[in-house]
């Protein structure tokens, strides 16, 4: 996951004060350094360290612990909050079907996109930030087309045709007319036919007045929905600066923190960007093109703590698995009925949702196992090869996995290249799998109540927005 040290640091902050006989006022101040010099190494700024170790300090000693609580609870939901609160309470969501006019919200005119339009100095990812939110609206059932206004990096262009390629989105586009305002009114007649443009936008070394002027133009032509701030999360704490200065510049309506995944000052960019009140939309965890998620800083905080984000785990279960094929796979669940092409399914839905490591860390108390990063990795090479060695059985094998045995399994192992103990291993994980399933179909008694359990489950999946 996202900030592993920091995570991983208060964690063990976290488990030192459960291991306490009893909490004292020594073991609160212990857990307070510990959590300031774990924020500080994440380049938070020193004031609002010092705020924040106050603030848990202040509560764990003088608040009383509710009755249905432990005292080590209590302190870690203090915690918990005091955290949420230093990078901004709430997700801040894109509404692409409502339109914000003057601070007031009004109807989708059908006959304009949502536009949303990306703003930011070079290096910080705006052109590859543009292909993600491609994919991710595209996967969300909209119509979506990307359109560079950037003539000053001479590649730039190309690199949003090659994006949209590989998720088969539209790109515009015409860098010789040398103009962005130009750009955008050759093809503005054609985005119209679009439910959401997202515009990629020049960036320069710095805010100059050169960069404000064209800013301040193509944003007069575009009036865009949403203007998004992209910055890089290694800036750390100087993100303040710069997101207050492109606010007052072109009012920005969000930020978006790119490669929080590969630097130790991602800490500093979420809690800098939050001081300046502009809300984060989205955080970059990685560099594929699915590598993007809705910033919610409770469910990113319980990560972080390893409390999971099961939110966060069923927007990729949705992302990764239609609701027909849900219902078809719910249905054999009901049934009893499961075989490794339905294990097969499983496994390419989970490749979907992303590595293990990351799937681990949404799931609720398994990010406090410590479960080690090449345990999880090795992992997904068994998996790997499981679908490998699938791909050497015939369909009646796939069908009745009761009758590998003996011969077939030598077949097998032998046709995909792949050692026997994988091929027993698969087996045995087929089931675990359908024991489990049996185990769920008996759940409540009756099929009645699995499917009533599953009913309630489907209408709260529609009830979560993006």
């Amino acid at each position: 996951m996202v900030l592993d040290k920091l995570g991983e640091s208060i964690r063990n902050s976290l488990n030192k004060l459960g291991k306490s006989g009893f909490i004292d006022e020594k073991a609160v101040n212990e857990l307070v350094k510990d959590i300031q010099r774990a924020l500080l190494q994440s380049d938070v700024n020193v004031k609002l360290v010092f705020n924040i170790g106050k603030n848990i300090k202040e509560r764990a000693l003088n608040e009383k612990v509710p009755v249905k609580l432990s005292r080590k609870e209590f302190i870690i939901n203090i915690v918990y909050e005091e955290l949420v609160a230093l990078v901004g309470k709430g997700k801040s969501t894109i509404n692409v079907d409502s339109k914000m006019r003057n601070n007031k919200l009004v109807g989708t005119d059908k006959s304009e996109p949502f536009t949303i339009m990306l703003v930011g100095l070079f290096g910080n990812g705006k052109t590859t930030l543009a292909g993600k939110l491609g994919n991710y609206f595209k996967k969300r059932g909209k119509k979506i087309a990307l359109l560079s206004t950037d003539t000053w990096r001479p590649a730039a262009f190309e690199q949003l045709k090659q994006l949209g390629k590989s998720i088969n989105v539209p790109v515009y586009g015409k860098p010789e007319l040398g103009n962005p305002v130009k750009i955008y009114n050759e093809f503005k007649k054609e985005l119209e036919t679009f439910d959401i443009v997202v515009v990629d936008t020049a960036g320069r070394d710095a805010l100059n007045d050169e960069l404000i002027e064209e800013l301040n133009e193509i944003n007069s032509a575009v009036n865009a929905d949403e203007t998004l701030l992209v910055l890089n999360a290694d800036i750390g704490q100087s993100a303040q600066k710069q997101a207050q200065a492109f606010h007052d510049t072109c009012n920005v309506t969000g930020v978006v923190i790119t490669k929080l995944d590969g630097t130790a000052r991602g800490g500093g960019a979420l809690v800098a960007c939050a001081v300046t009140g502009t809300p984060i939309k989205f955080i970059g965890v990685g560099e594929k093109i699915d590598a993007l998620e809705s910033f919610r800083p409770e469910g990113f905080i319980g990560r972080l703590l390893g409390m999971g984000d099961l939110e966060a785990l069923l927007e990729k279960a949705q992302e990764a698995m239609s609701e027909e094929e849900a219902q078809d796979m719910g249905k054999k669940f009901l049934k009893g009925e499961f075989n490794l092409i339905d294990l097969y399914e499983q496994m390419k839905s989970m490749k979907k949702m992303g590595s293990l490591s990351k799937l681990v860390g949404m799931i609720p108390g398994m990010g406090n196992m410590n479960i080690p990063k090449d345990m999880l990795e090795g992992q997904e090479k068994k998996m790997d090869a499981w679908k490998i060695i699938m791909n050497s059985m015939t369909k009646e094998e796939l069908e009745d996995p009761e009758i590998i045995r003996g011969t077939r399994l030598d077949r097998i192992a032998e046709g995909s290249g792949q050692d026997l103990g994988d091929l027993r291993l698969l087996i045995k994980q087929y089931k675990q799998s359908k024991k489990m399933m049996k185990m769920m179909k008996g759940m409540n008694g009756s099929d009645k109540d699995m499917q009533k359990m599953m009913q309630k489950m489907q209408s709260g999946n529609k009830k979560l927005k993006f």
